[in-house]
């Protein structure tokens, strides 16, 4: 059996689509809460100023697992980072080592960029995931918590005079 990794192309953005659904729907989120339509993720990963990048892990060329990423910026060490935003490989690929492809690939990448590291988010029940990512040197930031800002608030602020 064989692994392959390759970027997407905009005839990706169906698929790319699918696992996002598909990943919402292992973390338990409600089907509503995946707002994203193809136009969106066209403009906004094909499109003249790209917001994201995307690869497709394909076994035996058959579509098997996604990972999207974006370069975010540290300022102390003044070096680009890559944010892994979604990591999904069909529930019936696991275990083939496909994430780990993706993951390699996403640190050849990073590496590429002159990067200072990688990113990214795991939800504190997944256990499987984080074990998973310990096993490939991750260390989890128990010191650090997410803040987020959306919705009515974002617009509150965005309204207030500075």
């Amino acid at each position: 059996m064989m692994i392959s990794i390759r970027t997407t192309t905009i005839e990706d953005v169906p698929l790319i689509l699918d696992f996002i659904h598909r990943l919402a729907e292992y973390e338990r989120a409600k089907p509503h809460e995946v707002a994203a339509t193809e136009e969106d993720l066209k403009r906004d990963g094909f499109g003249t100023d790209p917001k994201f990048r995307c690869l497709i892990a394909e076994w035996n060329n058959v579509p098997a697992g996604f990972a999207l990423y974006f370069y975010n910026y540290s300022t102390w060490l003044s070096r680009p980072g890559l944010y892994l935003e979604d990591l999904f490989v069909l529930p019936e690929r696991r275990g083939k080592g496909i994430g780990k492809a993706l993951l390699r690939r996403l640190a050849q990448i990073a590496v590429g960029e002159n990067c200072y590291g990688m990113r990214w988010q795991v939800l504190d029940w997944n256990e499987p995931s984080i074990k998973f990512y310990e096993s490939l040197g991750a260390t989890m930031l128990k010191e650090w918590e997410t803040m987020r800002l959306m919705g009515p608030a974002l617009a509150t602020l965005a309204g207030e005079p500075e």
